[in-house]
């Protein structure tokens, strides 16, 4: 048998895959399209347009972007670390969500949540528009690339959220329809009615 691998070319590249490609597919997917939608959505606007809030206690455009780099940036972190650690399969029963269940959830405004200091856009070390929008390209690019190759376990980690247990695969599915919320948000700054017209 192992003969018949040498000669056929699969020794050492045989391996047990966490995820089907039916999942890489739908994560790509939802990784790429958020990105493309996210970049538009922010491209040729003016300082004022960036700048403009609908109300005091509520982000600008420019504000959105650099919570949206900065949350690609710590929520990867998260993920890394949480993949580097020893699997947990025994905590999936705690997972109470499906993985169209968690995007759906996120992507919903109504949803409302109170991020978290280190990912408000006045902690995030970005200078500019372009710093954030570079930042984001760059890791969503990374992300994108890992999603295409990796053949870690990403189903048998398990993380703690606020909102409850997900597996690093729904992760991953989170940070992506994560920028989708806030584009949305973005979208909506655009819409009001005294949004500088350029």
């Amino acid at each position: 048998m192992l003969a018949l691998l040498v000669i056929t070319g699969f020794a050492g590249t045989l391996r047990v895959d966490s995820i089907s490609q039916k999942e890489r597919k739908y994560a790509l997917k939802e990784m790429k399209e958020t990105k493309n939608e996210v970049l538009k959505s922010v491209k040729g606007l003016s300082d004022e347009q960036l700048n403009f809030k609908a109300a005091p206690d509520l982000w600008s455009v420019k504000e959105c972007m650099y919570h949206i780099a900065i949350s690609e940036k710590n929520l990867w972190d998260l993920l890394e670390n949480n993949m580097k650690a020893p699997a947990n399969p025994e905590k999936r029963s705690e997972i109470k969500m499906t993985d169209e269940q968690l995007v759906k959830m996120m992507e919903d405004r109504s949803f409302k949540v109170k991020t978290a200091e280190p990912f408000e856009p006045k902690n995030t070390p970005y200078q500019s528009l372009e710093d954030a929008i570079a930042d984001f390209k760059n890791r969503r690019n990374d992300h994108i690339k890992y999603m295409k190759t990796s053949t870690e376990d990403l189903r048998n980690h398990i993380v703690q959220m606020l909102f409850g247990a997900i597996d690093c695969y729904q992760l991953c599915l989170m940070i992506a329809s994560h920028s989708d919320r806030h584009n949305q948000q973005i979208n909506e700054v655009k819409a009001n009615a005294n949004f500088p017209s350029r």
